[in-house]
C-alpha cells in the first residue's frame, strides 16, 4: 500500500471555510473523509507527495489519518503535524497526529509521543519522520492540515 502525506493551509470567513480551504490546498476537499487511528499496515510505503485526486472521485470515501488546527485570533498561528515511524523490514508502523499554536511544540510532542508508543511494541522502528504545516492568523480564520491518504472507495449504487 502506498500512503501519501499531503498538507495544506487555508483562510476563510469562518473556521469551517478555512478548514475547507486547507483541505482543498491538500487535495482532499471533495471527499468524505474517514479518519483512521494511527496504524500503518505491513507492506506500506509512506511518501511525501501532494495528493492529486482523480476527477471522477467526487464524494468518494477517503481513508486518512488527519491532523488539523484552526485559529481565529489575529496574531496567533495554527500548526498541524503528522509524525511516523516504520519497521525497516516490513513497513509496519505508527502515525501520530499533533496540533497546536507553535511549530516547535508540535514537533516536540510528535517526538515524545512516538518515542513512548514505540517502546511498547516488540518491533524495531526506523527514525521519526515528520510533516508539519502552519499558517498565521492575520484577521480571517485560518486552518492548517496534514493528511496521510490511504485509499479512496466509491459508493455502491443500488
Amino acid at each position: 500500500m502506498r500512503i501519501r502525506i499531503s498538507s495544506g493551509v487555508g483562510e476563510g470567513p469562518t473556521p469551517l471555510a478555512a478548514f475547507d480551504a486547507a483541505l482543498e490546498n491538500a487535495g482532499v476537499s471533495n471527499y468524505n473523509l474517514l479518519c483512521l487511528s494511527s496504524i500503518i499496515p505491513p507492506g506500506s510505503i509512506v511518501e511525501r507527495a501532494p495528493y492529486q485526486p482523480p476527477c471522477d472521485e467526487f464524494g468518494h470515501r477517503l481513508y486518512v489519518v488527519l491532523a488539523h488546527q484552526r485559529e481565529t485570533e489575529p496574531g496567533k498561528s495554527a500548526w498541524a503535524g503528522l509524525g511516523w515511524v516504520q519497521n525497516p523490514e516490513d513497513g509496519r508502523g505508527l502515525f501520530v497526529e499533533i496540533q497546536g499554536e507553535d511549530r516547535s511544540d508540535v514537533e516536540r510532542r510528535i517526538e515524545w509521543t512516538l518515542a513512548d508508543m514505540t517502546r511498547h511494541r516488540p518491533w524495531p522502528f526506523g527514525p521519526i519522520q515528520k510533516e508539519i504545516a502552519g499558517i498565521a492568523c492575520r484577521g480571517k480564520p485560518v486552518c492548517a492540515v496534514v493528511v496521510a491518504v490511504y485509499e479512496s472507495q466509491g459508493w455502491q449504487n443500488g
